[in-house]
């Protein structure tokens, strides 16, 4: 009888709440209906966008705080920023001068999805692990004589973050200039004190999305639209980016993943003036402050290298980044070695990786042995399961953690950088690859990775069949998510 009344009680207040009710869901609709204009303006992909469209069409609530967290793009104005930027520098005839025009023209889906040019007279060196990279970028520091630009997507106020504080600020007090990016979802955990600490000395520290009040509000629960770009420049003269981020775990500190497996490159030379103009426009975006710093003068050219510095991100009218990578493996010949911590490839992807091993291409994958992110972990094995079933190689990295970002192909072209192979980094987070088609380079990459693939094991078809359908079934299910991993 109780429950009788009870459910009267709850039926009469619902009676009672229509207009309500009705006030709420008319609000989600109208939402839905500005999410679903923007999502058909915006759309790259039909896939994507039907599946938004119709979600928002009949399940207003929750679709919309969904999409405002996960699909809204609030770039626009990123390229116009990029325009800024580019419009203002003056070149001089010292910058033509090191423009390697026959690399450009050997490569110019690479070259015109940059937006910039190959640079000759660079020097290159790949450092391997995070003892070597942060022992450079330290020695970098402090040799700074008039600015610094540190970006990072994970920023720690750790032991390694609080030497790096050291580091800047010590360089501040000196004269020297210092600005500082950080991702507001990388670096999420970054204390106000670590940050007010390096203000108080004159250094310029900001996250990504400070001048954006959309995305500074919403910024907590995006994944999306990641700014995952690690650079530092000193003095447009040398600069570092590779897969490291500032934590302890990155010098291999962490118990849970043990010895930290990570390429970085230093750039000395023309080229440390790129990785410097994608800051400014990082800047320019994140702050509203033009950096109005020139190349140096003259343009030192300390090796014999030629690199082109790549910036891609959602502000891109085209998947740039997505576009010169299929690009390179649509070219191999004879070999395709990648290496990523992640491995969620899309159609496309996939379909130039298949064809480049029915062209006869040693196509070689490495991935890490254990997790860091469960349902990532879960979707890669899927699609590394089925590389597997159509004979390309996947090595699982068995020495600690593996997180470097690296390809090589033939004995053509090699490139170290910040992409992941995953949509992720291929269509959504703002990322940077060092392209450079120089044999000396080549060469050290191919020993620096067979070095790596001596620690690792391969997988074989047999251990794919053998795997328990129970596990084939949930990395089939989280492979479901690969759009948005």
């Amino acid at each position: 009888m109780n429950d009788v009344v009870d459910m009267t009680g709850a039926v009469e207040t619902v009676v009672e709440n229509i207009p309500i009710i009705a006030m709420v869901l008319a609000g989600f609709y109208a939402i839905a209906i500005i999410c679903a204009v923007r999502e058909i303006s915006a759309s790259r992909t039909s896939q994507g966008s039907i599946a938004w469209l119709v979600s928002l069409a009949f399940l207003p609530f929750p679709t919309t705080i969904i999409y405002l967290v996960f699909g809204w793009k609030h770039f626009d104005s990123y390229a116009r920023t990029r325009m800024q930027v580019r419009a203002s520098r003056l070149i001089r005839s010292e910058d033509l001068a090191v423009i390697d025009r026959d690399a450009g023209a050997q490569w110019p889906v690479q070259r015109r999805a940059a937006g910039m040019p190959f640079l000759a007279g660079n020097a290159a060196e790949l450092l391997v692990d995070g003892d070597a990279t942060f022992e450079s970028i330290f020695e970098g520091i402090a040799a700074a004589k008039t600015y610094i630009f540190v970006q990072f997507y994970i920023l720690r106020a750790d032991a390694l973050g609080q030497r790096l504080a050291a580091a800047l600020m010590e360089r501040a007090r000196a004269g020297v200039a210092v600005y500082m990016l950080y991702d507001d979802v990388g670096s999420s955990g970054l204390s106000h004190e670590y940050k007010d600490r390096m203000r108080a000395e004159g250094i310029k520290i900001f996250g990504f999305n400070h001048r954006h009040k959309f995305l500074r509000l919403f910024g907590p629960m995006r994944i999306n639209y990641r700014n995952h770009r690690k650079s530092v420049v000193v003095d447009g003269k040398a600069a570092w980016t590779g897969g490291a981020n500032i934590g302890v775990e990155y010098l291999g500190e962490d118990e849970r993943f043990g010895p930290w497996r990570d390429t970085q490159l230093k750039l000395e030379g023309p080229a440390a003036s790129s990785v410097a103009l994608i800051f400014q426009e990082d800047w320019l975006w994140a702050t509203g402050e033009v950096l109005d710093v020139p190349p140096p003068d003259p343009v030192d050219e300390p090796g014999h290298v030629s690199a082109l510095v790549m910036a891609t991100g959602p502000a891109d009218k085209l998947e740039a980044c997505a576009i010169a990578f299929a690009d390179v493996i649509g070219q191999a010949q004879q070999r395709l070695w990648i290496v990523s911590p992640y491995f969620v490839p899309d159609t496309d992807m996939r379909t130039a990786l298949y064809a480049a091993i029915l062209r006869g291409v040693d196509v070689r994958i490495m991935l890490p042995a254990k997790p860091d992110h469960l349902l990532v972990w879960l979707a890669s094995n899927a699609h590394a399961d089925a590389m597997v079933e159509h004979d390309i190689a996947i090595y699982r990295y068995q020495k600690g953690f593996l997180h470097q970002k690296v390809l090589l192909m033939d004995d053509r072209i090699a490139s170290v950088g910040t992409v992941n192979f995953d949509n992720r980094s291929f269509a959504i987070n703002f990322e940077m690859t060092v392209w450079m088609p120089d044999p000396g380079v080549i060469t050290a990459v191919e020993k620096m990775l067979e070095a790596d693939f001596a620690n690792c094991r391969k997988v074989t078809k047999d251990e794919v069949l053998k795997r328990h359908p129970l596990a084939r079934f949930i990395s089939q299910a989280a492979r479901l998510f690969s759009p948005i991993l």
